[in-house]
C-alpha cells in the first residue's frame, strides 16, 4: 500500500542506531506515523523537526503496519521562530497537543488546515491570542466545543466573563460573580470585548487547557504534555502579567 499526502511533522522520535519513528499530522489520513530509515542522520535529522511542513510518502505491505516514510521539506517553520524563545514554545505547544489529542489515522482536514494556519500565524501580530483560538477550534472539531454565545443562566446584554468546568457554556459577569471561585475566567478577546495581551492570554490558556485535559488527555490516562504546560507558564507567572510581542 502506498500513499502522498501534505503533512506538517509533530515528533521524531530514535529508533535503533540510525532510523526515527516520525510522527506527522496529515491533510487527508490524519495523524500518521511511519519509519524513517535514516531519520537521526545529519542529512535528514534537519526535516524531521517538529512545525515542519513536509510532501510525504507512506508505504508499507499492510494498512496497519507502521510502514515506511519519505518525506521532502516544503517549509521551515521552526526556523523562522528558532530566535524568538516564546514563539517557538508555542510551536512545540501545538505539536505536541496535535500528537496527544489527535486519534490515529483518523482523517481530520480542518486540524491540518488549522494548525497550518496557526504556524503561519506565529510570525504575525497577537500570535497568542491566535494560539488560545486554535486550541478552541481543535477542541470543537473533536467535538468538545464551549458555548461562548450566551450566558449559561439565561442574563441577557450582560458581558460574559466566566465559563462553566461542568457545561462548557458561558456565564454573565452579572450571574457569574457571586460564583466566580468556582467558575473559569473568560478572557474578553474571545468574545469581542478588547485585543488581549498577556493576561488575557494566561485566562485563555487556563480555560482552553482545562478542556483539553478533561476530554482529550484524562480518558486516556495522559496528562496535558509537557510542552503544553511550559508555554501556558510562561504567561501565568506574575499574574499572566508576561509579555506578549506582536513584531
Amino acid at each position: 500500500m502506498k500513499w502522498e499526502d501534505e503533512a506538517i511533522v509533530l515528533a521524531a522520535r530514535p529508533h535503533g542506531e540510525s532510523a526515527a519513528v516520525v510522527q506527522l499530522l496529515t491533510c487527508t489520513h490524519g495523524r500518521h506515523a511511519g519509519l524513517v530509515r535514516g531519520g537521526q542522520t545529519p542529512r535528514l535529522r534537519g526535516i524531521y523537526q517538529s512545525g515542519n511542513r513536509v510532501s510525504a510518502t507512506w508505504s508499507g505491505r499492510l494498512a496497519e503496519h507502521l510502514g515506511n516514510l519519505d518525506c521532502e521539506l516544503e517549509c521551515s517553520y521552526m526556523s523562522r521562530v528558532l530566535d524568538d524563545s516564546d514563539r517557538l514554545a508555542a510551536l512545540s505547544a501545538a505539536t505536541a497537543v496535535c500528537e496527544g489529542a489527535m486519534p490515529e489515522r483518523e482523517p481530520h482536514p480542518a486540524c491540518y488546515e488549522g494548525l497550518l494556519a496557526l504556524l503561519e500565524a506565529l510570525e504575525g501580530d497577537h500570535w497568542a491570542e491566535v494560539y488560545v483560538r486554535w486550541e478552541l477550534a481543535l477542541l470543537a472539531e473533536l467535538g468538545f466545543g464551549l458555548d461562548l454565545t450566551r450566558c449559561a443562566a439565561g442574563v441577557e446584554n450582560d458581558q460574559l466573563a466566566y465559563v462553566s468546568p461542568r457545561s462548557g457554556r458561558a456565564v454573565s459577569l452579572s450571574a457569574g460573580t457571586p460564583y466566580r471561585e468556582k467558575l473559569l475566567a473568560l478572557p474578553g478577546f474571545l468574545v469581542g470585548y478588547g485585543e488581549g495581551g498577556g493576561a488575557a492570554v494566561a485566562q485563555g490558556l487556563a480555560l482552553t487547557g482545562f478542556f483539553l485535559e478533561r476530554h482529550l488527555f484524562h480518558p486516556h490516562d495522559k496528562p496535558l504534555p509537557a510542552a503544553r504546560r511550559r508555554f501556558e507558564q510562561r504567561f501565568a507567572l506574575d499574574g499572566g502579567a508576561a509579555q506578549v510581542t506582536s513584531q
